[in-house]
């Protein structure tokens, strides 16, 4: 008779895919909820940023003040004269005769830049979007594909 051998320890080959298929089945839910947390993080930093740009421009336009009633001043001037260290994601926007902007227009602040990208495909479109805006958009980064538009001049911001 041949050797018999007792206590074996080690895991069968089924129970060894048992667990490759939970394990899947934990990452098939975890992925899509960990990517939606970052978009949505992507996209509150972007805000975030555009309201470090306007309070920036703030400082800008009371050191140069005049008696227009039409102000401009772009990001990378911002940064350049120290009034910003960093603009972020926002010079990403800069583009030939598509330059990141404030205005300040009748005593309000308006921030303009247009297709600045926070993750793939997605990307926001600030037209003359003013601090409330800005903090009125409640959307999530993760909704959708393609652009989001933020200000008074886009049909389906807040």
């Amino acid at each position: 008779m041949g050797n018999v051998l007792k206590n074996e320890k080690g895991l069968t080959s089924i129970e060894l895919l048992a667990v490759i298929v939970i394990l899947a089945v934990v990452a098939a839910i975890a992925v899509p909820a960990i990517s939606n947390t970052i978009d949505n993080s992507r996209y509150k930093a972007l805000k975030a940023d555009t309201l470090h740009v306007i309070h920036g421009a703030q400082f800008y336009f009371m050191e140069h003040q005049t008696a227009d009633q039409w102000q401009i001043v772009y990001v990378k001037d911002l940064v350049s004269e120290g009034y910003l260290d960093s603009a972020g994601k926002i010079l990403e926007a800069d583009k030939e005769g598509q330059n990141a902007n404030v205005q300040f227009i009748d005593g309000n602040y308006y921030f303009n830049a247009h297709a600045i990208y926070y993750n793939n495909g997605k990307y926001i479109n600030f037209d003359n979007a003013t601090i409330e805006h800005i903090a009125d958009d409640n959307r999530k980064g993760n909704q959708g594909y393609g652009g989001i538009c933020i200000g008074r001049d886009c049909v389906d911001s807040p």
